[in-house]
Formats: structure tokens, sequence, C-alpha cells
């Protein structure tokens, strides 16, 4: 692990200190987290598992990444806003939101017609994207007062994405307004090491952090899978944004266990020793030795929430004949908050196909 890099718990399960950050937290805190990322494996296996049943069209892991994903959501103050890409699934459940809508977009019944957008936005497919609406959008609750208030008022964005995006245009251009208009803006990549086949060597030859410096706003690298450092450094950058200081860049420093999605086949470019090495700063292991070591846990407690596990995977399973797919006037519907003529003129379009198909 580089000396750069912030690490409250090592992963053998040692508290270890920090000059610069400090997890303030509880252990009824710890044993919240421990048990969101628990559970958000549990969804990853069955999903993975529907997805090679046909019950799902594609399913991207979050295998390993659970400690950067949980860390960062309880961080989020409550008028802070996510824009994700497609595998914050950790994040999703960690803020109590409704697991069917992730399995039902992956499913193809409903476009990503969510609820609770006011909080998490759409899973974003297309690579990078996401980070110039987060941008937009900070840059809207400086506009709408909501950034640098006294009395705690404040909301900020946190927007995910990968190493990989980091190469994107989209996303630097996100960087530099972001830069620019000083935005509440917290970008948070899990560099998960691979960028689809493309080792992260190959994207930058200067740690990802690093490269903040360069639009002008702090970058900081966390060890993405000790949950504790996560939610310190995230919580940090987003007190930054409230008051107003601008955007934050956090590599938080971690490794895809799985595949990229379903439809990927890892074992064709990395090699097994580097998985296993990873596998030993496993975030649920490192954060279980820990909370066992100070007796804040016991295998009675691990036994109940393995058994929580098994009957949330049941509930997953149960959910999929649930689903059901929007019609088209749904769909046309959620295109804009008011349809426009042209969107009108397509909609009677389709009708008078589809009138004819069933003739």
């Amino acid at each position: 692990m580089k000396n750069d890099m912030v690490q409250l718990l090592t992963p053998d399960g040692q508290r270890v200190e920090n000059p610069g950050f400090s997890f303030e937290g509880t252990d009824d805190d710890l044993t919240q987290y421990l048990r969101d990322m628990v559970l958000a494996r549990r969804f990853d296996t069955e999903a993975t598992a529907l997805q090679r049943h046909g019950e799902l069209g594609l399913w991207p892991p979050a295998l390993g990444q659970e400690a950067a994903q949980v860390g960062s959501a309880h961080a989020l103050g409550a008028r802070d806003v996510v824009f994700p890409t497609y595998r914050e699934h950790a994040v999703f459940l960690a803020l109590g939101l409704p697991f069917q809508q992730i399995l039902a977009l992956f499913r193809g019944c409903d476009a990503g017609a969510w609820d609770q957008l006011d909080r998490f936005r759409n899973y974003q497919i297309i690579i990078g994207s996401q980070t110039l609406h987060a941008t937009g959008y900070a840059m809207g609750l400086q506009l709408d007062g909501l950034v640098g208030n006294d009395d705690g008022d404040n909301a900020a964005v946190i927007a995910y994405h990968g190493d990989g995006a980091s190469s994107q245009g989209d996303v630097n251009e996100a960087y530099v307004f972001a830069a620019s208009y000083n935005a509440p803006v917290v970008f948070f990549c899990q560099n998960n090491q691979w960028a689809i086949s493309e080792p992260i060597a190959l994207q930058s030859r200067i740690p990802l952090f690093q490269r903040a410096r360069g639009f002008g706003f702090p970058g900081v690298q966390v060890d993405g899978n000790d949950v504790l450092a996560v939610h310190a450094v995230t919580r940090w950058a987003l007190e930054r944004a409230h008051q107003g200081e601008g955007p934050t860049f956090i590599e938080a420093f971690t490794y895809r266990m799985g595949a990229h999605t379903t439809s990927d086949d890892p074992t064709k470019y990395r090699l097994d020793e580097e998985t296993a090495e990873w596998a030993g700063r496993d975030p649920i292991t490192r954060l279980t030795t820990h909370l066992k070591r100070q007796g804040i846990i016991d295998d009675a407690w691990l036994a109940a929430l393995d058994a929580d596990a098994r009957d949330f995977g049941a509930e997953i399973r149960a959910a999929i004949p649930k689903l059901t797919d929007l019609t088209m006037d749904e769909l046309f519907d959620n295109v804009y908050a008011e349809n426009t003529v042209a969107l009108e003129a397509q909609r009677r379009e389709y009708a008078e196909w589809a009138a004819g198909e069933q003739a």
C-alpha cells in the first residue's frame, strides 16, 4: 500500500492512526456498515445467479468494492445527491432504497424510470457522462442557495466513476467545469485496477488522485477496502463542498474481484495470483476481524446476520416474477418533465404503428 494512502484499518483488522483523518463513528455504526456490506454482497451473488438463469439481461458485479460504496454512502448528508455509474449497488442499498428498481433495470422492465431521484439519480451506462450531469446539478445547488449556509442547510453532489472513466473526455470536462465554478461536487473514483481488460498502469503514469492538482482542486487516495477510512475521507470532502470550498477528487484504491460484467471473462486478461493477493484485503473479512477482536460481535451475531442474508436472498429471488414492464405510454411520459410537440407526434406515430400491428 502506498504511503500517501489514507488507511485507518489494516487488512488484518488493526486500527491505525492517520494525521489528517479520523473515524468518529460508534460501534453501532461499524456493525451497520458490516451488515450493509454483507447484504450488498448477497445481492450481488443473487443477481449474478439470476443473470445466469436468464432472469436478468446483464449484471455488473461490485464484489470486493463494498467498503468503498458503504463507507461513502454513510457519509452522505440528508440533502446530498448521488450520481452513480452502473455498479453502485451497495450505495443504493445502504441508502435504504428498493432493490427491485435495480433488478427491473437489468431485466429490461422500466428503462430506469426510478423513484427517489432526488436522492439517487439513474444508473448511467454510458461511461463517465454522469460526471457532467453531476457537475451541472451541483452548480444548480449553488444557484438555489444550498451551499455555504451557516445553519447547515447545505447540499452537495457525489459522482461515482471508475478508473477507466477517468480517461474519458466527458469526465475531464466535468473536472474543468467543477473547478471553474467551484461546484459542490465530490468525484468518487473507485479505482478497481481494471477498466474492463485494461490495467490502470496503461491509463495513468501517476496515481489518479494526483491528477486533481492539475485541475485545481484537492485529490486524496484512500484505501478503498477500509470502510472507516472511506467514510472519514468522504465526510471531509462533502463538508468542503457544503461550505462552498469546491470540488474534491477521491481515489478509492480497491479491486474488482469479479468480472466487469457477466459478459466478461477476467481470466483472459489477469492473473490468479493478483486476485488471490487482493482477496487477502477483503473489506468484509477486515471489518469482521476487527469487530470480533474488540468483542463487539461474536459468532452468534454473525450467524444471525448470515440468516438475514439468506432471507434477503429469498426476497430477491421472489421479486423477479413480480416485476412488470412499463407501457410505451409510460415511457413517453418519462422523457421530459413536460411533453413537447415533437414527442407527442412520435407518440401518435407509435400508436398508429402499434394499432396496425395488432390489426
